[in-house]
């Protein structure tokens, strides 16, 4: 069994007037956190509503337990139902998920392309 020490808690005030802090957060204000690269993106189709009978072709960007981010160069409504086709060699794996967020490309090359990503949740 491992004991660890309690953490000390203690109040540090922080100004936030302070010429360095003032640098710093002026210079990060811009930062985008971008999670592509952790993960080796997968051709998908996906299905927009319960009743989808035709897929479109999107990229699987990011999956973990319950969640995914798909990239697709058209735009889909918030709530929306999707169903999702992953090929898996010779199988195909379907996910029923629900879009939660979503958002226009940040990159330069995304907005080119028209690219938007979107959190789904998967039932």
């Amino acid at each position: 069994m491992n004991h660890r020490p309690h953490a000390r808690v203690s109040n540090v005030r922080v100004d936030w007037s302070d010429p360095q802090l003032e640098s710093l957060l002026r210079r990060s204000e811009t930062w985008r956190l971008d999670n592509r690269g952790g993960f080796a993106p997968q051709d998908i189709q996906i299905y927009v509503g319960w009743s989808g009978t035709v897929g479109k072709s999107a990229m699987l960007v990011w999956e973990r337990d319950k969640s995914l981010v798909v990239e697709t160069n058209f735009p889909i409504g918030m709530g929306e139902h999707v169903r999702i086709d992953k090929h898996l060699g010779e199988s195909i794996r379907t996910l029923w998920g629900v879009v939660v967020d979503g958002r226009e490309g940040f990159r330069e090359e995304d907005r080119k392309n028209g690219l938007h990503f979107y959190w789904l949740h998967v039932k």
